[in-house]
């Protein structure tokens, strides 16, 4: 849902006009936002201005938030460059943050990575509405500034998506098995059934289903794809690992005839995969945790920080600012079910939270 406000326009930069950057520009200026944007080809950014994408090429110095959307080998170096070329918050949306995260140590970045996409390329793929409902992970970091956490995770929200925080180390970890390794399965299965298309003409024909469903991903841009397994190679090579393990054993199963441990390990799966989050939550299922912030650097980060460690999502998050002083308030969306674990790690570490059902 597109909002509008009577408050003063505001200004936002975005380096790289592929699909999720010109998404991001797209959805900032469908809001009322002013988005001045660069890219490597004049000519995209041509393109942009001319289809309404941006306002303006180049960086506006003033910017509130600039996003960094260019390929992962990249990013620090736009990073580098937005952060001395602006004043503003610094964001990217690569799908490695580590590298990154230790690169650029600055307090005004946060790692950012939105899980959505599409099989379309660059400008033609633009979509304001991209990230309505999606997960946005934040990885701050000790240095990282309140106000930089305050800032990129309030134009997320804007952008309709839901702000979840992870460590760097983290979501490198964690991205590599829901989405790396998927697209590399996706395409040695869709390799395979090209090979044996080979020897039996009427498979690729006969493909549906299921496996279209299962190798869609296959389709997206194999460029972007090399970088993300030089960056994230550790981490990737591990969670591949685990697939081959995973498959040997159901190999093992399978030439054994074990009905029963087939059995079991697909009821698992099934279960498990019933078990996937929704992008619709409901209000009854979350707790508000409002913590007074200290006065301490990297006090809010630390607040993300527990949580990652924790195991414990962060749906939302604000900065309310107390009328008396320039403390403020940091207000979260935490599951219910895990609201007192949260609530007693914060305590543990000089935090005063009080908790309350959201509904």
């Amino acid at each position: 849902m597109i909002e509008s406000s009577s408050a003063p326009q505001r200004t936002a930069n975005v380096i790289g006009l592929g699909l999720v950057g010109s998404s991001i520009a797209l959805g900032l200026r469908q809001r009322g936002w002013r988005v001045h944007g660069d890219d490597l080809s004049e000519a995209t950014v041509g393109r942009a201005i001319k289809a309404a994408i941006i306002d303006q090429a180049g960086l506006a110095i003033d910017a509130t938030v600039t996003f960094v959307a260019v390929p992962v080998l990249a990013v620090v170096d736009q990073v580098k460059r937005a952060l001395s070329e602006t004043n503003g918050a610094v964001t990217d949306v690569g799908s490695v943050k580590a590298t990154v995260c230790v690169a650029c140590d600055d307090p005004r970045f946060v790692g950012g990575h939105p899980m959505a996409g599409s099989e379309l390329d660059g400008l033609d793929g633009a979509d304001g509405e991209m990230f309505n409902g999606a997960v946005w992970v934040l990885t701050p970091i000790a240095d990282t500034d309140d106000h930089t956490i305050e800032t990129v995770s309030g134009v997320v929200r804007q952008l309709g998506a839901e702000v979840v925080a992870l460590t760097p180390e983290k979501h490198d970890q964690v991205v590599a098995v829901v989405s790396h390794v998927p697209h590399l399965a996706a395409a040695t299965l869709m390799k395979l059934a090209s090979d044996r298309a080979d020897e039996h003409a009427a498979l690729l024909r006969l493909a549906a289903g299921g496996f279209r469903d299962m190798t869609r991903i296959a389709s997206g841009h194999p460029g972007i794809w090399l970088d993300i397994c030089a960056e994230n190679r550790p981490a990737i090579v591990t969670a591949l690992g685990g697939l081959i393990d995973g498959l040997t054993d159901i190999r093992a199963v399978i030439d054994a005839a074990d009905r029963d441990a087939l059995q079991s390990l697909l009821v698992s799966a099934r279960e498990a995969r019933t078990n996937l989050p929704g992008r619709v939550a409901h209000p009854e299922t979350f707790a508000e945790v409002r913590i007074p912030i200290p006065d301490r650097t990297g006090a809010a980060a630390e607040v993300f920080t527990l949580a990652a460690d924790l195991g414990v999502n962060i749906s939302n998050f604000e900065v309310v600012h107390m009328a008396e002083g320039n403390r403020g308030i940091a207000v979260v969306l935490v599951d219910a079910a895990a609201s007192e674990v949260f609530r007693g790690g914060l305590i543990a570490r000089g935090f005063k939270p009080a908790v309350s059902p959201l509904v």
